[in-house]
């Protein structure tokens, strides 16, 4: 394949452009700023279990105080219906005995009653405390998210402001080549990442591997308008004042 130099030059153009858009695809996939983000999701869903988990442990809670409450007025209510009766002056001896003795053991029972009651109270206001700072947490955590993704989403829109004017780049350089050729490049720019590169001081510029000096002769005796082809990774080599030859 024979290509005016001036042309097969143009083709650095093209390389550098393609390369800027494999830099910005590498940084599209492995983007600090999304990092950052998944890494803030992980943390949040991390404190929003715990807030979570506190709310829950406040509802049984409750749940206790309620049916402590209940036994609480039950057992109230029981003393003063056995009291009434006490002082009713209606109550048989016998009856009285075991009036009495039932008296005893409510108060006894209510005391249990109202110390566990108390015990389930100061739970509940200790995991209040929880509640609060697993809240203020997760606020922070929303707060840090949110300014992660307007900065990863800025980030985004670099990229693809950069992109897009690279696609234009290529688009304008594209028409400046045979098509054979870009061709040829395409494909290797697939297989290999580098399509074409400098040929400078007896190194090929995608591999960087020194050409021997039996290839870098018969490159100098090539036609100026050859393409040529690197013999070790089979890049294009543009040759410049800069090649050595």
């Amino acid at each position: 394949m024979n290509v005016e130099p001036s042309v097969q030059t143009k083709l650095l153009q093209l390389a550098g452009v393609d390369a800027e858009l494999t830099r910005i695809a590498h940084r599209r996939s492995a983007l600090p700023e999304q990092q950052e983000v998944t890494r803030l999701t992980g943390e949040r869903h991390g404190y929003k279990d715990a807030a979570v988990a506190v709310e829950i442990g406040i509802d049984d809670l409750d749940r206790d105080i309620r049916k402590l409450e209940g036994e609480v007025d039950a057992v109230r209510k029981r003393e003063d219906r056995d009291r009434d009766m006490l002082t009713s002056g209606t109550v048989a001896a016998k009856q009285l005995s075991e009036i009495q003795h039932e008296l005893g053991s409510l108060e006894r029972r209510r005391s249990v009653l109202e110390d566990e009651l108390l015990t389930v109270m100061e739970q509940r206001e200790a995991m209040l405390a929880d509640h609060d700072h697993a809240g203020a947490r997760l606020s922070k955590a929303d707060q840090d998210l949110e300014d992660a993704e307007r900065l990863r989403d800025e980030a985004m829109a670099d990229l693809e402001v950069a992109q897009q004017r690279c696609e234009k780049d290529r688009a304008e350089l594209i028409g400046l080549f045979p098509t054979d050729l870009i061709a040829v490049y395409d494909k290797q720019r697939a297989a290999h990442g580098v399509g074409a590169a400098l040929l400078q001081a007896r190194r090929c510029g995608a591999c960087r591997i020194e050409i021997d000096r039996g290839e870098m002769q018969r490159i100098a005796q090539a036609a100026p308008d050859a393409v040529l082809r690197c013999p070790e990774c089979s890049a294009i080599m543009v040759r410049t004042k800069e090649s050595g030859l």
